[in-house]
């Protein structure tokens, strides 16, 4: 039996920077929906595209037979339900409130600051492993996305709405924490429900301060980036999560704002600038890094038992029951032996063991 680390971690690495460029090139079309509608109802509208398409492409998958991942269970609800009151309704009300309160310029660059929480967390409190490679690279590529926002022009002025964009910053970095303790499950399922939920308490809040709707044209077209640029992008957030774990994943989504200026270049026609290159270097370097990581000792894996789709590999040696799905890949209840062994891992569901 074959283990599959390198094919597992090429599959994260794609699925963080593609949900990166995918949320990062949705913000000049979210300018220009601002046009039409105040940030609140946008947000709202965006979050509703993502739950509302991904739940159809949820139905859809199941009407065909095709359930190949693994469904929430009644374990990851805790979960899942902590994930979302974090991500879903904390954060976007405090960064809603901190808006109103500070200049778009500096909430852009306080926005950096969830990659830094995410990585915080996991490093301090879930105990994820990171090295001084890792450190140097995530610190890279926040800086890149740091110097893309700085040169806008960058004016710290109202503390009170600079805390509240750096609380919902935390928000997201316990949901994306909280998240990857669920990262086997269905991601389409996760980013739906998740989604809903956001969509539904954004939309909410805007319409108790009276906001005016705009056209069905542009409510269409938010609900349309909403499903593209925040629920496909979540989803393959959430499969990131599962193969890299918390803080690469973290780093990688944050060349969002390199994709977000590249787009603007073309939608707004904006001339590159000297911020722009230097920060698209910063995070070369940082993904970079990242990518020829190489981290290999002997390890101890403990007991465990879960779900999520898997290959018989040297991790999955386990019997099958009656009933248990054939053909790989496949998704069943199953347990992992204790097994002590050495190879090349990453902070994968396999592999959260402590380091010395």
């Amino acid at each position: 039996m074959m283990m599959r680390p390198a094919r597992d971690r090429r599959i994260g690495i794609q699925a963080a920077l593609l949900a990166a460029a995918l949320f990062g090139t949705s913000t000049p079309f979210a300018k220009l929906l601002l046009r039409a509608a105040p940030a609140q109802l946008v947000a709202g509208l965006l979050y509703l595209g993502s739950g509302i398409g991904l739940t159809l492409v949820w139905l859809y998958r199941r009407s065909r037979g095709v359930r190949p991942e693994a469904p929430i269970r009644q374990g990851d609800l805790p979960w899942l339900a902590s994930a979302i009151v974090a991500g879903g309704l904390a954060g976007p009300l405090l960064l809603m409130i901190g808006l109103a309160r500070t200049q778009a310029a500096a909430a852009s660059l306080l926005l950096n600051l969830e990659a830094v929480f995410t990585a915080i967390l996991a490093w301090f409190v879930f105990r994820e492993n990171v090295d001084r490679r890792i450190a140097a690279g995530m610190l890279a590529i926040v800086a890149g996305s740091a110097v893309l926002t700085w040169e806008r022009g960058v004016s710290l002025q109202g503390l009170s709405g600079s805390l509240l964009v750096a609380g919902a910053c935390l928000a997201w970095g316990i949901d994306n924490n909280l998240t990857q303790k669920i990262s086997g499950g269905d991601p389409v399922q996760i980013a739906a429900l998740k989604g809903l939920v956001a969509g539904c308490a954004n939309t909410v809040i805007a319409s108790a301060l009276g906001v005016s709707w705009p056209t069905p044209s542009h409510i269409g077209g938010a609900l349309l980036l909403g499903f593209v640029s925040y629920g496909v992008s979540l989803a393959l957030y959430v499969l990131a999560l599962r193969h890299l774990g918390t803080a690469r994943t973290g780093a990688y989504f944050s060349v969002a704002p390199f994709a977000g200026a590249l787009a603007s270049l073309m939608v707004f026609r904006e001339p590159p600038t000297a911020g722009l290159l230097l920060g698209a270097g910063l995070m070369a370097v940082g993904v970079w890094l990242h990518i020829t990581e190489r981290h290999e000792h002997a390890h101890v894996h403990e007991r465990l038992e879960h779900e999520h789709l898997h290959v018989h590999d040297a991790h999955h040696l386990h019997e099958h029951r009656p009933g248990d799905p054939s053909g790989e890949p496949h998704s069943h209840r199953h347990r992992h032996e204790p097994l002590v062994h050495t190879h090349p891992h990453y902070p994968d569901l396999h592999h959260r063991h402590p380091h010395e």
